[in-house]
Protein backbone atom coordinates (compact mmCIF):
# COMPACT_ATOMS: atom_id res chain seq x y z
CA UNK A 1 0.00 0.00 0.00
CA UNK A 2 3.29 2.66 -0.86
CA UNK A 3 1.76 5.78 -1.25
CA UNK A 4 -1.76 5.11 -0.76
CA UNK A 5 -1.98 8.53 1.72
CA UNK A 6 -0.54 10.58 -0.47
CA UNK A 7 -1.88 13.69 -0.10
CA UNK A 8 -3.67 13.08 3.06
CA UNK A 9 -2.94 14.82 5.89
CA UNK A 10 -2.95 12.81 9.48
CA UNK A 11 -2.69 14.03 13.31
CA UNK A 12 -1.29 10.97 15.63
CA UNK A 13 -1.28 11.17 19.56
CA UNK A 14 0.72 10.01 21.64
CA UNK A 15 3.58 9.81 19.12
CA UNK A 16 6.33 10.37 21.08
CA UNK A 17 7.09 6.60 21.74
CA UNK A 18 6.34 2.68 21.24
CA UNK A 19 2.97 2.34 19.03
CA UNK A 20 2.34 5.80 18.21
CA UNK A 21 6.18 6.26 17.24
CA UNK A 22 5.43 3.46 14.83
CA UNK A 23 2.01 4.69 13.74
CA UNK A 24 3.48 8.00 12.60
CA UNK A 25 6.10 6.44 10.64
CA UNK A 26 3.64 3.91 8.53
CA UNK A 27 1.66 6.92 7.44
CA UNK A 28 4.66 9.04 6.75
CA UNK A 29 5.67 6.21 4.47
CA UNK A 30 2.35 5.88 3.23
CA UNK A 31 2.92 9.47 1.87
CA UNK A 32 0.33 11.21 4.98
CA UNK A 33 2.08 14.38 5.93
CA UNK A 34 2.10 13.59 9.70
CA UNK A 35 1.03 16.10 12.75
CA UNK A 36 2.90 14.10 15.38
CA UNK A 37 2.00 14.90 19.22
CA UNK A 38 2.12 13.80 22.38
CA UNK A 39 3.97 15.91 25.68
CA UNK A 40 7.66 14.93 24.94
CA UNK A 41 8.37 17.13 22.65
CA UNK A 42 11.98 16.17 22.58
CA UNK A 43 10.75 12.92 21.09
CA UNK A 44 8.69 14.16 18.63
CA UNK A 45 11.25 16.41 17.06
CA UNK A 46 13.84 13.04 17.37
CA UNK A 47 10.97 11.13 15.22
CA UNK A 48 10.59 14.22 13.13
CA UNK A 49 14.25 14.08 12.27
CA UNK A 50 14.05 10.65 10.58
CA UNK A 51 11.03 11.40 8.28
CA UNK A 52 10.68 15.04 6.57
CA UNK A 53 6.89 14.68 6.62
CA UNK A 54 6.70 14.11 10.87
CA UNK A 55 5.34 17.27 11.87
CA UNK A 56 5.79 17.41 15.76
CA UNK A 57 3.23 19.46 18.02
CA UNK A 58 3.67 19.54 21.53
CA UNK A 59 0.10 18.40 23.17
CA UNK A 60 -1.65 17.38 25.87
CA UNK A 61 -4.55 15.72 25.10
CA UNK A 62 -6.79 15.97 28.19
CA UNK A 63 -6.40 20.26 27.80
CA UNK A 64 -9.08 22.02 26.07
CA UNK A 65 -6.74 24.72 24.91
CA UNK A 66 -3.41 22.15 24.10
CA UNK A 67 -6.35 20.41 21.25
CA UNK A 68 -7.98 23.61 20.19
CA UNK A 69 -3.81 24.59 19.15
CA UNK A 70 -3.50 21.13 17.44
CA UNK A 71 -6.07 21.00 15.40
CA UNK A 72 -5.34 24.95 14.41
CA UNK A 73 -1.78 24.20 13.72
CA UNK A 74 -2.57 21.24 11.69
CA UNK A 75 -5.17 23.36 9.26
CA UNK A 76 -2.90 26.42 9.15
CA UNK A 77 -0.11 24.49 8.43
CA UNK A 78 -1.99 21.96 5.68
CA UNK A 79 -5.00 23.19 5.21
CA UNK A 80 -7.17 19.90 6.21
CA UNK A 81 -6.92 16.78 8.69
CA UNK A 82 -8.16 13.76 6.74
CA UNK A 83 -6.61 10.94 9.57
CA UNK A 84 -7.00 11.22 13.34
CA UNK A 85 -5.16 7.93 15.19
CA UNK A 86 -6.63 8.32 19.06
CA UNK A 87 -3.64 6.64 20.68
CA UNK A 88 -2.58 8.33 23.52
CA UNK A 89 -3.42 6.58 26.20
CA UNK A 90 -2.64 4.74 29.85
CA UNK A 91 -3.50 2.13 32.31
CA UNK A 92 -4.08 2.61 36.09
CA UNK A 93 -0.82 1.92 37.21
CA UNK A 94 -0.66 -1.24 38.99
CA UNK A 95 -3.34 -3.60 41.03
CA UNK A 96 -3.46 -1.45 43.97
CA UNK A 97 -4.13 1.81 42.08
CA UNK A 98 -6.51 0.81 40.08
CA UNK A 99 -9.00 -0.18 42.83
CA UNK A 100 -8.68 4.54 43.46
CA UNK A 101 -11.55 6.23 42.22
CA UNK A 102 -8.79 8.81 41.24
CA UNK A 103 -6.94 6.12 39.31
CA UNK A 104 -10.07 5.34 37.18
CA UNK A 105 -10.85 9.04 36.74
CA UNK A 106 -7.39 9.88 35.88
CA UNK A 107 -7.59 7.08 32.87
CA UNK A 108 -11.26 7.75 31.96
CA UNK A 109 -9.91 11.24 31.39
CA UNK A 110 -7.07 10.50 29.06
CA UNK A 111 -8.77 7.39 27.45
CA UNK A 112 -12.29 8.32 26.79
CA UNK A 113 -12.75 11.97 27.61
CA UNK A 114 -9.72 13.26 25.45
CA UNK A 115 -10.65 10.74 22.35
CA UNK A 116 -14.15 12.05 22.63
CA UNK A 117 -13.00 15.93 22.56
CA UNK A 118 -10.52 15.45 19.79
CA UNK A 119 -12.48 13.35 17.70
CA UNK A 120 -15.39 16.34 17.80
CA UNK A 121 -12.66 18.74 16.89
CA UNK A 122 -11.40 16.90 14.03
CA UNK A 123 -14.64 16.15 12.75
CA UNK A 124 -15.82 19.44 11.68
CA UNK A 125 -13.17 20.30 9.21
CA UNK A 126 -13.24 16.63 7.96
CA UNK A 127 -17.21 16.82 7.11
CA UNK A 128 -16.77 20.07 5.96
CA UNK A 129 -14.14 18.65 3.31
CA UNK A 130 -16.46 16.03 2.49
CA UNK A 131 -15.01 12.90 4.62
CA UNK A 132 -11.93 11.28 6.65
CA UNK A 133 -11.11 8.95 9.12
CA UNK A 134 -10.96 8.63 12.48
CA UNK A 135 -8.34 5.60 14.11
CA UNK A 136 -9.48 4.81 17.86
CA UNK A 137 -6.74 3.01 19.70
CA UNK A 138 -8.98 0.70 21.66
CA UNK A 139 -7.62 -2.60 23.28
CA UNK A 140 -8.29 -6.38 23.07
CA UNK A 141 -9.32 -5.75 26.87
CA UNK A 142 -11.82 -3.56 25.47
CA UNK A 143 -13.38 -7.08 24.66
CA UNK A 144 -12.11 -9.29 27.76
CA UNK A 145 -11.23 -8.60 31.37
CA UNK A 146 -7.73 -8.28 32.21
CA UNK A 147 -7.30 -10.97 34.39
CA UNK A 148 -4.77 -11.58 36.03
CA UNK A 149 -3.71 -8.46 36.17
CA UNK A 150 -6.74 -6.31 37.57
CA UNK A 151 -6.95 -2.95 35.92
CA UNK A 152 -10.43 -1.57 36.01
CA UNK A 153 -10.41 2.01 34.57
CA UNK A 154 -8.72 0.38 31.67
CA UNK A 155 -10.74 -1.93 31.06
CA UNK A 156 -13.99 -0.02 31.22
CA UNK A 157 -12.44 3.02 29.41
CA UNK A 158 -11.25 1.18 26.05
CA UNK A 159 -14.73 -0.44 26.38
CA UNK A 160 -15.84 2.91 26.33
CA UNK A 161 -14.02 3.78 23.26
CA UNK A 162 -15.70 0.59 21.02
CA UNK A 163 -18.98 2.03 21.89
CA UNK A 164 -17.67 5.77 21.31
CA UNK A 165 -16.30 4.33 18.13
CA UNK A 166 -20.11 2.95 17.06
CA UNK A 167 -22.02 6.30 17.61
CA UNK A 168 -19.50 8.68 16.39
CA UNK A 169 -19.07 6.83 13.18
CA UNK A 170 -23.30 6.24 13.21
CA UNK A 171 -23.74 9.88 13.31
CA UNK A 172 -20.74 11.21 10.97
CA UNK A 173 -21.45 8.11 8.35
CA UNK A 174 -23.71 10.69 5.77
CA UNK A 175 -21.06 13.27 5.82
CA UNK A 176 -18.49 10.83 4.97
CA UNK A 177 -16.86 10.68 7.83
CA UNK A 178 -15.30 7.43 9.02
CA UNK A 179 -14.59 6.11 12.47
CA UNK A 180 -12.86 2.61 13.52
CA UNK A 181 -11.26 1.07 16.03
CA UNK A 182 -7.89 -1.26 16.25
CA UNK A 183 -7.93 -3.45 19.11
CA UNK A 184 -4.23 -4.84 19.84
CA UNK A 185 -3.26 -7.50 21.62
CA UNK A 186 0.51 -7.63 23.08
CA UNK A 187 2.26 -5.48 21.83
CA UNK A 188 5.67 -4.15 22.73
CA UNK A 189 5.09 -0.33 23.96
CA UNK A 190 6.14 1.66 27.52
CA UNK A 191 2.77 0.01 28.41
CA UNK A 192 3.40 -3.46 28.03
CA UNK A 193 7.40 -3.77 28.70
CA UNK A 194 7.33 -5.30 32.08
CA UNK A 195 4.85 -8.04 30.85
CA UNK A 196 7.09 -8.69 27.58
CA UNK A 197 10.10 -8.30 28.90
CA UNK A 198 9.54 -10.54 32.01
CA UNK A 199 10.22 -14.20 31.39
CA UNK A 200 7.77 -15.95 33.35
CA UNK A 201 5.27 -13.36 32.27
CA UNK A 202 5.74 -13.92 28.50
CA UNK A 203 5.64 -17.83 29.30
CA UNK A 204 2.25 -17.30 30.63
CA UNK A 205 1.08 -15.13 27.70
CA UNK A 206 2.56 -17.62 25.18
CA UNK A 207 0.62 -20.88 26.71
CA UNK A 208 -2.78 -18.57 26.86
CA UNK A 209 -2.86 -17.30 23.41
CA UNK A 210 -3.84 -19.17 20.42
CA UNK A 211 -0.88 -18.27 18.45
CA UNK A 212 1.92 -18.55 21.13
CA UNK A 213 3.23 -15.05 21.44
CA UNK A 214 3.36 -11.39 21.35
CA UNK A 215 2.20 -9.48 18.29
CA UNK A 216 4.95 -7.65 16.44
CA UNK A 217 4.93 -4.04 15.83
CA UNK A 218 4.19 -4.26 12.10
CA UNK A 219 1.46 -6.54 12.36
CA UNK A 220 -0.24 -3.61 13.05
CA UNK A 221 0.82 -1.72 9.81
CA UNK A 222 -1.56 -3.35 7.82
CA UNK A 223 -4.99 -2.71 9.43
CA UNK A 224 -3.17 1.26 10.43
CA UNK A 225 -3.19 1.49 6.37
CA UNK A 226 -6.35 -0.01 5.73
CA UNK A 227 -8.40 2.13 8.22
CA UNK A 228 -7.02 5.43 7.03
CA UNK A 229 -6.74 4.65 3.19
CA UNK A 230 -10.06 4.63 0.40
CA UNK A 231 -9.48 1.08 0.97
CA UNK A 232 -12.06 1.15 3.85
CA UNK A 233 -13.99 3.74 2.49
CA UNK A 234 -17.26 1.28 2.94
CA UNK A 235 -16.00 0.25 6.61
CA UNK A 236 -17.06 2.35 9.46
CA UNK A 237 -18.03 1.85 13.55
CA UNK A 238 -15.93 -1.66 13.84
CA UNK A 239 -13.65 -2.71 16.24
CA UNK A 240 -10.94 -5.11 14.12
CA UNK A 241 -8.81 -6.92 17.12
CA UNK A 242 -5.13 -7.75 16.38
CA UNK A 243 -4.53 -9.68 19.57
CA UNK A 244 -3.17 -13.35 18.26
CA UNK A 245 -6.66 -14.97 18.85
CA UNK A 246 -6.69 -14.06 22.63
CA UNK A 247 -10.28 -13.07 22.60
CA UNK A 248 -11.55 -16.09 20.75
CA UNK A 249 -10.68 -18.54 23.52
Amino acid sequence: MTNVLTGKVAIVTGASSGLGARFAGVLAAAGAEVVATARRLDRLEELARERSAIHPVRCDVTDDDDRKRLVEAALERHGRIDVCVNNAGASSGGPDRQATLDAFRAVMRLNVDAVFALSQAVAAPMREQGGGSVINISSMFSLVASAPAPDAGYVASKSAVNGLTRELAAQWASDGVRVNAIAPGFFRSEMTAELVDDERSRRWFERNCPMGRPGRVEELDGVLLFLASDASSYCTGQVIAIDGGWTIR
